[in-house]
């Protein structure tokens, strides 16, 4: 493995691009002073990853970018690429020539890339550390280290022996190693002290699940418990949507043979009117007062006889008077006969108080079904009712009044 070539392009001096191809075995390179020797080895530790500006001579990580002279105005980036041979393999890479380019721009943003592929000084680090070609390696050693190394401590020299030996990628991967231990061990004690604070909240955590679990269980029994009552409700709702309308049709039934026989009762009300009026109009009104007439008629001849009576008793002694004699005989035939016309009166009389008595009876019978029918509760329209029933009250009222005259008049015969 050797380095191959070296392109140079705005890095201090290097204002345009410069490329130097190298060969295997030693390479010198001589100039006069000034001539920017010591910049081509500055620019060769800082491809590699040299991050202090001291160790590239410089104040300021930008100072390395061409500034410019009076002829040639100062550049905005400097770059360098750095080309290895690794037909070797010694570089951890499957490539027989590794080109590692670094860019630095004046705003201080930086660009890593290895076979013009971006990554990150990381990478680049850990390609280099296992071949040995390390910015702390030792390959580069600049003017006045070898007294350095001379005149340093024991163990400052046992330290740079060690990392020229290959121990520092060993020892940065153990320092690694300890900072993920560290943090590893940061985290289990944070983890620790959750779990802590976790266990300390755990438990009325898993009073509050049971309750919700059973809470759970509860709207899930409640829910069911409605849906149940819900359905029986339903269910008996139904059975009385059914009853109620069956119960309606009945009533509609009962309702249309009452109806019915409401209007059979009317009929027969203004048929048992019209008989009554016909049988106690005018023939009854006008019996009666014949027979008023015939009875205060009787009645004064009874009078006239009593009265004759007395005195034929008290004139029996006298003599008595042939014409007052014949006057009476005469009167007596005439009382008679008037009795006789009052008993055909009251024998015309006779069927018409039995038509009364049955047209009576006949309406008896009509209020007590009327009566029954009401009582068991069927719906009859108010009015109507109270129609039906003021009619037969005053049928019946009419009917008993003519019957108590029938009898007055047939106990007075």
């Amino acid at each position: 493995m050797f380095l191959k070539s070296l392109s140079i392009k705005g890095f201090k001096s290097f204002a345009d691009s410069t490329t130097l191809v190298m060969e295997p075995g030693v390479t010198v390179v001589v100039g006069p002073n000034g001539s920017g020797k010591s910049n081509v080895v500055d620019a060769i530790g800082w491809v590699l990853g040299a991050q202090a500006p001291s160790a590239v001579r410089s104040q300021k990580m930008d100072d390395v970018i061409f500034a410019g002279t009076q002829k040639r105005q100062a550049l905005g980036r400097a770059e360098v690429s750095l080309t290895i041979d690794n037909a070797a393999g010694l570089l951890p890479i499957e490539f027989s020539e590794v080109t590692i380019t670094r860019t630095l721009f004046r705003n201080g943003d930086s660009e890593y890339s290895i076979n013009s592929v971006p990554c990150r000084l990381l990478d680049i680090q850990e390609l280099l550390s296992d071949s040995g070609v390390g910015r702390q390696q030792h390959v580069i050693i600049s003017q006045g280290q070898i007294d350095a190394v001379l005149n340093a401590r024991a163990e400052d020299r046992r330290l740079i022996i060690e990392e020229a030996a290959g121990v520092l990628k060993y020892r940065r991967r153990k320092e690694k190693a300890e900072r993920r231990l560290a943090s590893t061990e940061a985290n289990l004690t944070r983890l620790q002290d959750l779990l802590r604070e976790v266990r300390r909240q755990l438990r009325p955590l898993e009073k509050q699940a049971d309750a919700a679990r059973r809470h759970g269980a509860v709207v899930a029994e409640l829910t069911a418990l409605r849906t149940y009552v819900a359905g029986r409700d339903i269910a008996r709702l139904r059975s009385r949507l059914e009853q109620g309308s069956k119960a309606k049709a009945e009533l509609a039934r009962t309702e249309g043979d009452l109806r019915i026989r409401l209007r059979d009762l009317d009929t027969e009300v203004v048929a048992t009117e019209a008989q009554l009026s016909a049988m106690g109009g005018d023939d009854l009104g006008d019996a009666l007062v014949r027979y008023e007439s015939l009875r205060e008629r009787a009645r004064g001849l009874v009078a006239v006889l009593a009265e004759r009576s007395r005195g034929i008793e008290r004139d029996r002694g006298a003599s008595v008077d042939q014409a007052v004699v014949a006057s009476l005989e005469a009167d007596a035939a005439r009382l008679a006969r008037e009795l006789a016309d009052v008993d055909g009166a009251a024998e015309d009389l006779a069927p018409a108080l039995t038509d009364l008595e049955r047209a009576e009876a006949d309406l008896e019978l009509a209020r007590r079904e009327f009566d029954e029918e009401w009582a068991e509760g069927v719906d009859v329209p108010t009015g109507a009712a109270a129609e039906v029933r003021g009619e037969l009250a005053a049928l019946r009222q009419s009917v008993e009044r003519s019957a108590r005259e029938a009898a007055q008049a047939a106990s007075r015969i």
